[in-house]
């Protein structure tokens, strides 16, 4: 069973630089960690091989030293793993990100399974995951609590929902993506630490995956931040005196004044 885990890099604090002049999320010189949702899928995929056999790739788009990020996926267990980093690749929105890691995975070859963290921190779209899938024209399940059954070149899988979760089954290959009630992310061993410390983990740049760069980056990306701003939370306190009836018919007075003002 091939497994290939999709990996991003996420600001390791809540402090975010923007770009001015392009408004996109600086990366270089900024501490980053591998997005918490990414960890849950590292571990299912490792489980996955562990159950039925086969190995796990993991791949990431980003700047060059993402490597070190791919590497700690060594530690836990992921047999090998691929940067793809390219100045073309940078800015790139979800659908961008989407065509941009099909592309690196076509060069990979065959595979049964994509496992995605259902959304970034940073972004918290949870497009990535099923634009891959319809990128590579296969099945998709999202939200995945629980995996039930691998067999006869199908899954069967637990698909969480706001009240509860649907059984769901698909052909293979498909890509799924998980959410943290899924498992517990391992710690990493000695031995694979050892392995990954000597581990070569290739870059790809566009031209290694036959990417069209039209399609990657900005230009190949149709949403476009217009501007970004620190919106005001300022807000204006007022205390109010008296008896709880006073303090009632004051406050009934003061919404009323502010409905008849919005309405006129």
């Amino acid at each position: 069973m091939n497994v290939i885990v999709c990996i991003k890099q996420v600001p390791a604090t809540n402090e975010v630089k923007i770009n001015k002049q392009t408004n996109t999320i600086i990366r270089e010189g900024i501490e980053s960690i591998i997005n918490p949702f990414d960890m849950y899928a590292v571990e299912e995929g490792i489980r996955i091989k562990e159950k039925l056999g086969g190995k796990v790739t993991a791949i990431s788009m980003g700047i060059p030293s993402v490597v070190d990020l791919l590497r700690e996926t060594l530690e836990l267990g992921v047999d090998d793993a691929v940067l793809l980093s390219d100045k073309a690749f940078a800015g790139a929105d979800t659908l961008a990100t989407a065509y941009t890691l099909s592309m690196g995975i076509k060069k990979l070859g065959k595979y049964d399974i994509i496992l995605c963290g259902k959304q970034a921190t940073d972004g918290d779209t949870a497009q990535v995951g099923p634009s891959l899938a319809e990128k590579l024209g296969i099945p998709h399940i999202t939200y995945v609590k629980r995996i039930e059954k691998i067999e006869d070149r199908k899954i069967r899988a637990q698909r969480m929902t706001e009240d509860g979760y649907e059984v769901i089954e698909t052909t293979l290959p498909a890509l799924l993506t998980v959410v943290k009630e899924i498992n517990e992310p391992r710690l990493p061993s000695i031995k694979n630490k050892l392995r990954a410390k000597k581990a070569h983990i290739p870059i790809w740049t566009a031209e290694d995956i036959n990417a069209d760069k039209r399609l990657t980056g900005l230009n190949g990306s149709p949403t476009k931040v217009v501007r970004t701003f620190v919106p005001d939370m300022k807000i204006d306190g007022e205390m109010v005196q008296g008896s709880p009836e006073e303090q009632a018919a004051y406050l009934v007075q003061k919404l009323c004044k502010l409905y008849f003002k919005k309405t006129s």
